[in-house]
C-alpha cells in the first residue's frame, strides 16, 4: 500500500523539486498530493507557536488529511496542525532548522520531524564574500552614483578607499559549514584567518572572541541563534574591533545589536557592513538601517540558489526513503 505525502513546497523549495526527489528515491511507493504556500511572495511570520512560517493553518489542516508525511519549506507544524493531524507520523522540513515545527507537540504527538543540514552552506558562504567584497570595495554606493550620473573621483582618495584581503585578518564567528566554507575562500585571497567558536573543534586558527575582535580587520557572523548568541556583538564589542574594520552579518538578526551598528558607521570606527539578516523582516520604514552611510544590505537571501532548493528537495526525499524502509532517520530534530 502506498503512503500518502504531501508535498507543500513554496516558490524557492518549488513542489516540482519535492516531487522529483522523492520519485528518485521511493519510486513507486507513494502517493504525493500538492499544497503550495506563498513564500517568498508574501514573508514568513510568527504563526501559533512557531517561527518564520507561512501563515497557512487553515490550508494545511485539509490538505494533511489521511496523509502520513509532509514535505515542505514553510509550512507551519503548530499543536493545532497537530492535533487535526492524526495520521501524521513524518514532518520533513527542507531547511537548516526546523524553527517553523513545534518540536515537543510533535513528539507528544509521535510525528518525527527532520530537517536539511548545509542545504545552503555553499550559497551562504559565496553570498558572505560577495558581501565582504562589496563592503570594503563599495561597489553598491559607486554603482548608484554612476547609475544616478555621477563620477565620484573622491572615492579614490586614500581616506575613502578600503583595506585589501590579501594580508589582511579575517575573523569568522561560528565555525560550521558555512564558516569553514568561508575560511577555504577566504585562504585563496591570501587573507589570515581567525575563528571562534566554543562548540567545535577550530584547528590551527581558533581564538577567544576578544582576541579574535581586537586583531581582525574583517568579522564576520556565523553563529547560530540561541540564547547564548543572542546579542553577541554589541557596542563594546564593536567598539573593541580596530577602527576602519568592516562587519559581515549573513547569518542571524539576532546576533547583532544594529543600534550600535549604526553608530558605528556613522561615527566612522567602522569602514563599512553587510548585512543579510535583520532584527525585523521586512525592514520597518523610518529604520535607521535605510539611512546609515557605508550599509550594504540583501533581503535575507544569502541561502538562495537553485543548488540550495535542488539540494534540499533531496536532502528530505532522502529521509523519506528512509522512512519507508523502516531505517533510522538521517535528520531528526524531534525530543
Amino acid at each position: 500500500m502506498s503512503i500518502r505525502v504531501l508535498a507543500a513546497g513554496d516558490h524557492f523549495v518549488q513542489n516540482r523539486l519535492l516531487i522529483d526527489a522523492l520519485r528518485r528515491e521511493v519510486p513507486g511507493e507513494v502517493d504525493i498530493s500538492e499544497l503550495t504556500l506563498p513564500w517568498p511572495v508574501e514573508p514568513f511570520g510568527r504563526v501559533g507557536e512557531v517561527d518564520e512560517a507561512s501563515d497557512v493553518e487553515d490550508e494545511l489542516i485539509e490538505a494533511l488529511r489521511g496523509v502520513e508525511v509532509c514535505v515542505t519549506q514553510m509550512a507551519p507544524l503548530t499543536k493545532r496542525v497537530l492535533d487535526a493531524s492524526p495520521d501524521l507520523r513524518l514532518f520533513c522540513v527542507s531547511r537548516g532548522g526546523p524553527v517553523n515545527a513545534n518540536l515537543e507537540a510533535a513528539a507528544r504527538a509521535g510525528v518525527a520531524v527532520t530537517f536539511a543540514p548545509g542545504r545552503n552552506a555553499v550559497a551562504t558562504a559565496e553570498h558572505t564574500l560577495a558581501m565582504l567584497l562589496a563592503a570594503t570595495r563599495r561597489i553598491p554606493q559607486t554603482h548608484a552614483d554612476l547609475a544616478g550620473g555621477v563620477w565620484r573621483g573622491d572615492y579614490y582618495m586614500y581616506d575613502n578607499v578600503g583595506p585589501e584581503l590579501e594580508g589582511g585578518t579575517v575573523g569568522l564567528i561560528g565555525y560550521g559549514a558555512i564558516g569553514r566554507r568561508v575560511a577555504r575562500m577566504l585562504e585563496g585571497f591570501g587573507a589570515d584567518v581567525l575563528a571562534y567558536d566554543p562548540y567545535v573543534d577550530v584547528p590551527g586558527r581558533g581564538v577567544g572572541l576578544a582576541e579574535l575582535l581586537e586583531r581582525a580587520s574583517f568579522v564576520s557572523l556565523h553563529a547560530r541563534a540561541t540564547a547564548e548568541t543572542a546579542g553577541m556583538i554589541g557596542a563594546a564589542e564593536i567598539a573593541s574591533m580596530p577602527r576602519g574594520s568592516v562587519l559581515v552579518n549573513c547569518a542571524r538578526g539576532a546576533l547583532l545589536d544594529y543600534d550600535a551598528l549604526c553608530d558605528a558607521l556613522d561615527s566612522g570606527h567602522l569602514f563599512g557592513a553587510a548585512v543579510d539578516v535583520f532584527p525585523e523582516e521586512p525592514i520597518p520604514a523610518g529604520s535607521r538601517l535605510l539611512t546609515t552611510p557605508n550599509l550594504v544590505m540583501t533581503p535575507h537571501l544569502a541561502g538562495a540558489s537553485k543548488e540550495t532548493a535542488m539540494k534540499a528537495a533531496a536532502i528530505v526525499a532522502a529521509d523519506v526513503a528512509r522512512y519507508v524502509r523502516g531505517e533510522p532517520l538521517a535528520h531528526v530534530a524531534t525530543p
